[in-house]
């Protein structure tokens, strides 16, 4: 089972100056953060597109081209690539130029995103939203798949006899596919035999198992090898040496981004209560000490089948000093503590 971090590179907002960190300063700092995360041994490193003023990235490609030249080991990938907004074209030439550059470490995780910014500022209209993302994830296959593509869909020109260059290091890219916990989205992945990512950043991640369970179904029916799944999830949290004093630490960050975000959705302001329910067993947030940490991924691992976790570190933009220790301990002792407990267990074997 493969641990990992993912980000947004949220920007810290100053009550008094009422504005936003600057944005060179933290993606400065994401790229000692992420050069520590190849350092402890972790396994993957995402990096997430957004279009808002409180986001510092909106090319996750261009952090994973600077991430590869300062680490040797960590698989670098985007989480996510808004592909209903973007070229498919593009995106295949730019993830494949950070494969050569790390050496066949990258991999593209692709999403309809849960923001909409990204479609007027590209020119594409929202109700075109579903067949957006089902055409341009075919045409993106079919360039991962061959170097000289022959494609007609209804929403870009076609292509007639071109070549995609740069090719990855390898027989294409590992291309994910990010969902929220739609069906419809779960049973597309399942049927292309694409690995899946599960965002559980709410609620009770157990009322998630039939999603779970619907993915595996429909892949085995689709007459692909089970040792070839690959499941993963997406959670909020952060880790201190003490449980109380990072959950203390935290909350006003996450309830500040939580509130900033439910403004626009109509969502009720944030609580304490919601954010201490989230970090029992039972809730969503991964928010303690490393025993804590190790002790929900597992019971995750339990319920899913887990072959990779991520842990998703600077919602609300924590302190680049809190970020680094969470780093740090999930490299040094959750992830060592992890696979000792499941040893040489097959995951995904084991849950059918």
């Amino acid at each position: 089972m493969e641990i990992g971090i993912s980000m947004f590179g949220d920007l810290a907002y100053n009550q008094s100056t009422k504005s936003f960190q600057p944005a060179q300063q933290r993606l400065q700092e994401m790229l000692e953060e992420i050069k520590l995360a190849d350092e402890v041994g972790l396994d993957v490193f995402g990096i997430g597109e957004h279009h808002r003023p409180d986001f510092s990235v909106s090319s996750p490609e261009i952090i994973l081209a600077a991430a590869a030249g300062i680490t040797k080991n960590i698989k670098l990938t985007s989480s996510v690539t808004v592909l209903s907004s973007t070229d498919p074209v593009r995106v295949f030439q730019s993830f494949s130029t950070v494969d050569l550059l790390s050496n066949g470490r990258a991999e593209i995780t692709v999403g309809r995103g849960s923001f909409i910014e990204s479609f007027p500022l590209f020119g594409y209209n929202l109700n075109d939203y579903n067949g957006l993302f089902s055409e341009k994830l075919e045409l993106l296959l079919a360039i991962n798949q061959n170097e000289v593509v022959n494609w007609k869909g209804k929403y870009r020109a076609p292509l007639v006899n071109q070549q995609v260059l740069p090719r990855p290091v390898a027989n294409g890219l590992d291309i994910w596919v990010a969902v929220g916990g739609t069906p419809e989205s779960v049973v597309r992945a399942a049927r292309l035999g694409l690995p899946l990512v599960v965002a559980i950043i709410g609620g009770m991640p157990k009322q998630f198992q039939p999603l779970f369970q619907l993915y595996k179904e429909e892949y085995l029916r689709a007459g692909h090898d089970i040792n070839k799944m690959q499941l993963a999830t997406h959670s909020h949290g952060l880790i201190g040496d003490h449980a109380e004093h990072a959950s203390d630490t935290y909350f006003p960050n996450y309830a500040q981004q939580m509130n900033r975000i439910g403004k626009d959705r109509g969502w009720a302001p944030y609580t304490k209560g919601q954010f201490e329910g989230g970090r029992t067993k039972d809730g969503a947030l991964f928010v303690g000490d490393a025993a804590q940490v190790t002790d929900k991924i597992l019971y995750h691992q339990e319920l899913f089948g887990l072959t990779r976790f991520l842990l998703h570190v600077d919602v609300g933009a924590p302190s680049h000093k809190d970020l680094m220790k969470t780093i740090e301990l999930l490299g040094t002792r959750v992830r060592p503590e992890v696979k000792k407990a499941l040893g040489g267990w097959n995951d995904v074997e084991s849950e059918m």
